[in-house]
């Protein structure tokens, strides 16, 4: 069973990822803060992260950065309000996997998701 970790500051964005794919069948974690965010993926070991970027504790391109130090095979995929080129390209220097703007739509969610879950299988 692939794990996923949602990280996002607004608990019904949370709510709204772990329904939509605990619905599916995947487990699904959720975290507010950073903090919380790095205790459930080192004790879980998630392999797909939905990851905002603005977020109150740990920036989330720190966080982005230590997942993929404490994991370089973890999925990051960034889901943010912040949909400008100079971000997108430090997330994707930094190791995401890929970029989503807010608002997005959940069916995109469960296509990019899907596609990493493939990419998963074949490593």
């Amino acid at each position: 069973m692939i794990k996923i970790l949602a990280v996002d500051d607004e608990a019904g964005v949370c709510e709204s990822i772990s329904q939509t794919f605990s619905y599916i069948g995947f487990t699904v974690f959720t975290a507010t803060t950073g903090k919380k965010a790095l205790s459930v993926f080192k004790k879980e070991k998630p392999k797909i992260i939905f990851l905002d970027i603005l977020m109150p504790d740990v920036d989330g391109l720190d966080l982005l950065k230590e997942f993929k130090e404490l994991d370089p095979k973890v999925m990051v995929i960034m889901v943010t309000a912040k949909g400008d080129e100079a971000m997108r390209q430090k997330a994707t220097a930094l190791g995401a996997d890929d970029y989503m703007t807010k608002p997005f739509s959940f069916d995109d969610l469960r296509i990019v998701a899907t596609q990493k879950i493939k990419e998963i299988s074949e490593q």
